[in-house]
């Protein structure tokens, strides 16, 4: 017990942890952070983004700022997607990665401007990004900044999500397309050691959702007046079912340093008719000729949980592959999961076995978006 609350002490804590505390969450380190995995139970936080809205904080997520004459030319050299010629305030999804392909990180990359971009990085992978970012900016004319620790950031996600922003928060959103951004200007003037406010509306969790990013005392005001105004505070458990049943990868499961964004299936962010960025090589030949491994859906036809790690069989009882993220799915009550398996195996519809503890349950391949999204498109 010393040693868990020893270990407790030293993670970080975002803005709002008394808040979570007051609230009886339960708290488990994540990524560095002592974060709420769920505050009622992790069902009712589900369905209550998925029938009306939830209130998340994502406070751990890291930001980085990119300016200066060089910076689109800069973005581009690093990500995946095509900034250029997009207006300002377009949000893009996408990677980075290293020559041979593999990912260094999924993100998103926000162009406030020609010169402004502001990028969200996976909190796991704060140091590791910026230590890679700042060894990829020489040679170019920019302002690279970590601004991590000075940001906050809540999540409004749900069905209601909009009107919720409008009537408790007096903030404008309709006007908001899905993945884009605006400056938060209703906020007062920047003072002393405060970022720009942005509310941006792209969505972790299948359906429409809006991101708050300001000043920790900013954020701590908008949590407050939301779970006064009644929103479900939601934490990390039901944000992993929610994007898993839609599709969403999470780093560390259906990417890595070993799995690309060809492997995972998520080529249409990976533009090849860009000039130039880092991976692009290697990208383009696993595109061309396919990849020894991809990542797929299989639903199982037993009610049983396949986990993380679980070797997945062919038929003649071969190890062929690894669940990556399993669930039973909430939203469409199946059991299903995402793997890393051989290629060959990846044809939909094709018959595998999931090795669960000491027993082999059949299923099938299936598509990676167990539950239709609902964005506001």
């Amino acid at each position: 017990m010393a040693i868990k609350q020893e270990q407790q002490e030293r993670e970080k804590k975002t803005c709002l942890y008394d808040r979570h505390v007051s609230l009886r969450a339960f708290m488990s380190p994540f990524a560095g952070f002592l974060m709420p995995i769920q505050y009622s139970n992790i069902t009712d936080e589900h369905v209550a983004v998925r029938e009306h809205v939830g209130l998340f904080d994502v406070s751990h997520m890291g930001e980085v700022t990119v300016g200066g004459k060089d910076a689109e030319r800069y973005v581009q050299h690093i990500f995946t997607n095509d900034v250029a010629g997009a207006p300002a305030g377009k949000v893009f999804y996408g990677m980075m990665c290293y020559e041979d392909g593999g990912t260094v990180d999924d993100l998103l990359v926000y162009k406030m401007g020609e010169q402004d971009f502001f990028l969200v990085i996976n909190a796991s992978n704060i140091e590791k990004d910026w230590a890679w970012m700042q060894q990829q900016a020489k040679g170019f004319d920019i302002d690279l900044q970590n601004r991590s620790d000075a940001y906050g950031q809540i999540a409004l996600q749900g069905p209601e999500a909009e009107h919720v922003m409008g009537t408790v928060l007096g903030l404008a959103c309709k006007d908001l397309k899905f993945y884009e951004a605006r400056y938060l200007t209703e906020l007062p003037s920047l003072g002393e050691g405060q970022v720009a406010g942005i509310l941006s509306r792209t969505g972790y969790t299948g359906e429409d959702g809006f991101e708050l990013y300001a000043s920790r005392a900013y954020i701590i005001n908008y949590w407050d007046k939301l779970i006064a105004a009644g929103v479900q505070a939601c934490g990390l458990g039901c944000r992993d079912t929610l994007r898993f049943e839609v599709g969403l990868p999470l780093y560390g499961d259906e990417l890595s340093e070993d799995i690309s964004p060809i492997m995972a299936g998520l080529g249409m962010f990976v533009k090849l008719d860009k000039a130039e960025f880092i991976g692009k090589e290697a990208l383009a030949k696993q595109k061309a000729e396919g990849t020894a491994k991809k990542i797929v859906g299989i639903e199982l036809a037993d009610k049983a949980i396949p986990r993380h790690g679980y070797p997945v069989l062919n038929m003649e009882g071969e190890t062929i592959g690894e669940v990556t993220t399993g669930y039973h799915c909430l939203s469409v009550d199946k059991s299903v999961c995402m793997a890393l398996v051989d290629a060959q195996y990846a044809k939909m519809g094709t018959e595998l076995q999931i090795q669960i503890r000491k027993k082999v349950f059949p299923g099938k391949v299936v598509k990676k978006q167990f539950y239709t999204k609902n964005y506001k498109k």
